[in-house]
């Protein structure tokens, strides 16, 4: 029987013992020193402390203050308490909960930073969105009235100016020579904990979040909590890579999942801000979606990569342009667009007016489409952002369909309505009962008699593209129709 005081003796040298195996490097036993076969590893954590104290000063604590339960408020995501959006409830943005019930002062907490030193200074947009007072308490003690020179709710950035001079600043990185692995570390005040540095390594990069369409965030696993709102997430040469925003958290804590604004978006809605008040961007007029394993298969394609043309809006630059649904987007000025979610942040951070040559593979061919960007208004925002499908492939239809009501779906003619789906290839791929039918294997559907004979034209065994639309969205999914001959619907 171990007794307390041998325990405490035992689990402190478990403890030395392991910190020595990791820390101390190159004492390996005799035995182990003359195995070729291994290999010395050297691992050394940088100390921060130098950097911390270059930087701190430029770093500021945010109070707002309004009448009742703002934006500054604990919130999950725009858009999340749809409960059929995964984890979607899970992502939230973090400034520290207010006090005070209905109509009574609230306040809230967040962080930012100096980036010149007449006052401007940059914090997220849902630090201050519905904001009364905002002061500003400098790493001195100083505290100052700021006022909101512009604020871009979609991505998350506002610029602050407060009336002071001789401020000390912080240095700007450059996101795209951030590494997946690198260290990165946080300035911020996590629960009104002024002055608080935590760090960690980047974990992703360019990664897409639920209704964030333009901004692709830097993951990492920096210890960040309510506070830490708006504050700047630094690289070991002590410049801001990004702007602390979100975390994903079931208990409203941090999880070891933290999301960063690049320091390059921005600052180009930085810029904007500080010359027009508002943020404008580029619009193409396209509903894209993922291309599966499966729907690269009933395109032809050697792998999924791209970002897949669902539906085109009429009048639209990518319509003036001849882009069709079907399209599969593979780059964007020269840039790769591996993904759908690559696509739109390219496209919001051109200007309007500017003339950008896409590459598409239509047909299994590639070839190069130009196209002249529109302004992105919010009745738009819709049809620019992702739409994400069911992604399993599907057998014979099985369905239950009639023509189109006239005007229905605003196309003028063609198309089926789904009145019922049966087991099978449909079901499996996701029709569902009041989804429009507008092509299959890329034939469009005139009525419901074109379609039967669409669908005893298909090839056994294959994968097609179905088109369909569901309520204001347009997307592609994959039929594998069956070897056998089966009844068709």
């Amino acid at each position: 029987m171990l007794f307390p005081s041998t325990l405490k003796k035992l689990t402190m040298a478990v403890a030395l013992a392991t910190s020595t195996a990791v820390l101390a490097v190159g004492t390996l036993p005799p035995a182990l020193a003359t195995d070729t076969s291994l290999v010395r590893v050297e691992m050394t954590v940088p100390d921060f402390s130098t950097l911390v104290q270059q930087n701190a000063a430029a770093v500021v604590n945010i109070t707002v203050t309004g009448k009742s339960a703002p934006a500054v408020a604990w919130r999950g995501m725009p858009g999340m308490e749809d409960e059929n959006q995964p984890f979607g409830e899970f992502f939230r943005h973090f400034p520290t909960p207010p006090g005070g019930g209905k109509g009574m002062p609230t306040q809230g907490l967040g962080s930012g930073f100096i980036i010149s030193n007449d006052g401007y200074l940059i914090t997220n947009h849902h630090v201050v969105d519905g904001a009364e007072k905002i002061t500003v308490k400098l790493n001195d003690k100083r505290e100052f009235p700021a006022k909101v020179v512009g604020s871009d709710p979609q991505s998350d950035i506002a610029l602050l100016k407060i009336a002071a001079a001789d401020l000390p600043t912080v240095t700007l990185g450059d996101t795209d020579s951030l590494k997946v692995g690198q260290w990165v570390f946080a300035i911020g005040a996590p629960f009104g904990l002024e002055r608080t540095a935590t760090k960690g390594i980047v974990s992703a990069l360019g990664r897409s979040l639920p209704n964030d369409t333009y901004v692709p965030f830097i993951q990492t696993d920096v210890p960040i909590n309510p506070g830490n709102s708006g504050g700047p997430l630094f690289d070991l040469n002590g410049r801001v890579v990004g702007i602390n925003s979100q975390i994903f958290s079931r208990s409203g804590g941090y999880m070891g999942l933290s999301f960063a604004i690049p320091v390059d978006v921005a600052m180009n809605v930085v810029a904007q801000l500080k010359t027009d008040g508002r943020v404008t961007r580029g619009w193409m007029g396209v509903t894209l979606q993922e291309v599966t394993q499966d729907l690269a298969r009933s395109f032809n394609l050697e792998q999924p990569h791209g970002a897949l043309v669902a539906d085109v809006s009429a009048d639209s630059p990518a319509a003036k342009a001849g882009l069709k649904a079907g399209d599969v987007i593979v780059a964007y000025a020269g840039k790769p667009v591996n993904d759908s979610a690559d696509l739109p942040p390219l496209v919001g951070a051109t200007k309007p007016g500017v003339n950008k040559t896409l590459t598409v593979i239509r047909d299994g061919k590639p070839q190069e489409i130009a196209v002249t960007l529109g302004q992105l208004s919010g009745k738009d925002q819709k049809e620019l952002a992702l739409n994400n499908a069911p992604d399993d492939g599907s057998p014979r239809l099985n369905v239950a369909v009639t023509d189109v009501p006239t005007g229905q779906h605003g196309r003028g003619q063609g198309g089926v309505l789904v009145q019922q789906v049966g087991p099978g290839v449909a079901a499996e791929a996701g029709v569902q009962p009041g989804d429009i039918l507008l092509s299959l294997n890329n034939q469009p559907i005139k009525d419901a008699v074109h379609l039967r004979q669409l669908v005893r034209e298909l090839p056994p065994g294959k994968r097609v593209p179905l088109l369909i639309k569901r309520d204001d969205g347009a997307l592609y999914l994959a039929l594998e129709m069956p070897s056998s001959d089966k009844p068709a619907g």
